[in-house]
This record gives structure tokens, C-alpha cells and sequence, in this order.
């Protein structure tokens, strides 16, 4: 039995995903206000002392773990299962139904878990905030 309905499918979802995954990868970074110190050092010197102020706070800041991202597959897996075999179901196949629904559900359930991997906690920001704020600098804000 030939599934070819589900290609497009997986194609678009692909895709989908790898986007997700790109935007996923650029954090946000503090916003500075244009204090004396800030028009004093020049937005290159800040630029610097924000990498600088990452660096630390990746070593001192606990990120999220990969329990997250695993918990987060489960959910979207279990979740995508349920609804998929209610589809599948209701079309006469419950078992590929929630198949198709356990794999997209986990898959959304990855791709929401990285996300939320790649975006900084809170402690971190307020760590890369305090070194700024340490060095001069006035955070106003994270974008």
C-alpha cells in the first residue's frame, strides 16, 4: 500500500521546520539605553562588553536542559497520537491516523522545545543585565 498522500505533506512540514529552526537560532540581545556612557565607548566597545557579558553568563546561568525539549516531544507525541487517531477515526483508519498525529505532534513538540531552548531565561538576562549595568551600561530592555 503506497502512502504518496503523505509526502506533500512531510515536504511542507520539512520545510516548516527548517525555518523555525533558523529563526529559532537568533536570541534576542539587551537593548541599551544612550547613556553617557554608552556615546562615550562607542557602540562597538558595547558590542563587545555585551558579548563579553553573554560569555559569563553562560558559565554561571543553568539553560534549559534537555529534559525540556524531551518533556516537550512527549506532549506534542501524545497529544498529536489522540488527535490523529480521533481523525483517523472518524475516516476510517484510527491506527494510521494516529501515526501521522503521534509523529507531527512530536515533531512540533522538538521543534517548540528547541525554540524555547535557544531563547535565554530569565536569570541569564537579568545576569547579562547586572554585568551591563556593572560596566556602565543601562539595559532597558531585550529584543
Amino acid at each position: 500500500m503506497s502512502h504518496s498522500y503523505l509526502q506533500p505533506f512531510f515536504m511542507t512540514f520539512s520545510i516548516c521546520s527548517i525555518c523555525l529552526i533558523i529563526l529559532g537560532c537568533s536570541g534576542p540581545r539587551p537593548i541599551l539605553y544612550p547613556n553617557d556612557h554608552l556615546q562615550q565607548v562607542g557602540p562597538d566597545q558595547a558590542e563587545q562588553d555585551i558579548e563579553e557579558c553573554e560569555l559569563l553568563a553562560e558559565d554561571y546561568v543553568p539553560e534549559h536542559t534537555a529534559s525540556t525539549v524531551a518533556g516537550n516531544t512527549a506532549v506534542g507525541a501524545g497529544a498529536g497520537g489522540a488527535v490523529g487517531a480521533v481523525s483517523g477515526a472518524i475516516r476510517g483508519g484510527a491506527g494510521i491516523g494516529a501515526a501521522i498525529g503521534a509523529a507531527t505532534g512530536a515533531t512540533v513538540g522538538l521543534m517548540r522545545g528547541l525554540f524555547q531552548a535557544s531563547q535565554p531565561t530569565p536569570a541569564h538576562k537579568a545576569f547579562v543585565n547586572r554585568c551591563l549595568s556593572e560596566r556602565g551600561y543601562d539595559s532597558i530592555g531585550w529584543e
